[in-house]
């Protein structure tokens, strides 16, 4: 009756037949049942891979159940963990010398000195706004020592239609991309001129203009956005991506998994970039994690991986200009782990030499600066000097301060920005109410609401 049933099925189904001897012969019901599993298999598949995927199990064939068609069945139990490490990728040696003359980007003389001219302006900044929070003039700063390549290198692969996820160690992209040092001033003082309106912690960037999502302080939150909104990319067709940034800490968290997850299976075009600096804030690396670094996972997730040197500027780009390249062409997500080293404190909140001796630092500075190996590179190449490296930092130098004393002059937003872009529409009576009992309290106890400083 079966082998009758079975003559009588689809070809589908008679692909299914087990092999004799291998499994006990099944009923009718069971064989319908097979038949609906291996269709839903193969469903959008092609017809190679259908026939692949429906082949009888047999000690050399590959495996039928759904959950894992590629692998192969064996006699012999094993506990698997490969312990080959991930190679990693680089253009540049220590001393800017382009090791394969196959892999130097041919990129023109003003894009490389864009991204060198960005990664010294970047560094200045950041001297004067950490400074400038030790003497209480704002209120919080994270610098970006030593990591400067991942933004210039990875920023300069990118189109300006393509959406950008920062954490909060992305000043760099978002600089380079067209974001002034007058926006910048304007947002770390919180003032009436902040795209933000004084709503968001300092370095808490965001353009709407320049495709840059506002950044958040909780961890990880921006990675399952980025992956929904590179699904957003794919429906609309729009020749884009995202890519959005991390560091290794964030990689600990949930969102990490669950974002690498829908965008793997929905094949968005995401980005995922890892800046791995060796520190989650006070935390090392070999207390995160025991696996080969964050490049390792994911190849779980099937998605195309790189591993790339972080301080080697040519060596960014090229990962992200073909990663980009994949994504949008092939329609899938790639995940790129940036090897770097983290020279600042974690923020004006953290003093790092609790958990890390400052010879570590030090010794990271003298041995692999970002900075000092690209500038290495620009010199061999002919296209930068002394003379214009001291030239360019007096001028920049001297660019970052005007701009910050004029936003420290600007005065803060008015109180009245509290109670607006809450809910759309005429403001509801009880927002009316909160606001009418906030300017009592500010008006009957003045020495304690200081006001002068705001807009009227």
């Amino acid at each position: 009756m079966f082998a009758a049933a079975i003559r009588s099925a689809s070809p589908l189904a008679r692909l299914a037949r087990p092999a004799a001897g291998l499994v006990r012969t099944p009923t009718l019901a069971a064989a319908s049942s097979l038949q609906r599993m291996l269709q839903r298999q193969v469903s959008g598949t092609s017809a190679a891979q259908a026939v692949s995927a429906v082949t009888p199990p047999t000690p050399e064939g590959r495996v039928l159940f759904p959950g894992a068609t590629g692998s192969h069945y064996t006699e012999k139990m094993s506990f698997n963990r490969d312990p080959k490490a991930m190679s990693t990728y680089r253009v540049l040696d220590l001393e800017g010398n382009v090791i394969d003359p196959a892999q130097e980007p041919d990129l023109p003389k003003e894009v490389l000195l864009k991204m060198y001219k960005s990664m010294l302006t970047l560094n200045a900044m950041d001297l004067i706004l950490y400074e400038a929070q030790r003497q209480g003039r704002i209120s919080f700063y994270m610098t970006s020592y030593g990591e400067e390549a991942t933004h210039m290198g990875s920023a300069a692969a990118l189109k300006n239609d393509d959406v950008v996820y920062g954490q909060y160690r992305e000043a760099g992209v978002l600089m380079y991309r067209g974001f002034t040092i007058e926006q910048f001033m304007n947002q770390c003082y919180s003032n009436a001129m902040d795209f933000g309106k004084g709503r968001q912690m300092p370095v808490h960037y965001g353009s709407r203009e320049l495709n840059f999502q506002t950044i958040s302080s909780p961890l990880g939150t921006q990675l399952p956005q980025a992956a929904g909104s590179a699904y957003a990319l794919k429906l609309s067709g729009k020749d884009a991506c995202v890519i959005c940034y991390f560091g290794e800490g964030a990689a600990s968290e949930g969102d990490f998994h669950a974002a690498l997850n829908i965008a793997s299976t929905t094949e968005s075009p995401c980005l995922f970039f890892c800046r791995n600096n060796g520190y989650a804030i006070s935390t090392p690396v070999k207390d995160q994690y025991r696996g080969d670094g964050i490049a390792s996972r994911g190849q779980g997730y099937g998605m195309d991986t790189i591993r790339v040197d972080g301080n080697d500027a040519l060596a960014v780009y090229n990962a992200v200009k073909e990663a980009r390249r994949r994504a949008i062409s092939e329609s899938r997500p790639v995940l790129i782990e940036a090897l770097t080293y983290r020279v600042g404190h974690h923020s004006t909140s953290d003093d790092s030499s609790a958990y890390r001796p400052k010879t570590e630092v030090s010794d990271w500075i003298k041995q692999d600066s970002p900075i000092a190996r690209f500038r290495k590179y620009l010199e061999k190449k002919g296209h930068w000097t002394a003379d214009e490296e001291a030239a360019f930092k007096k001028s920049v130098r001297s660019q970052i301060l005007k701009e910050f004393a004029a936003a420290e002059k600007i005065p803060k937003p008015s109180l009245d920005h509290m109670f607006t872009d809450v809910l759309a529409g005429e403001q509801p009576w009880n927002l009316k109410e909160q606001e009418a009992e906030m300017r009592a309290l500010v008006k009957e106890f003045p020495q304690h609401y200081d006001t002068k400083d705001y807009q009227k």
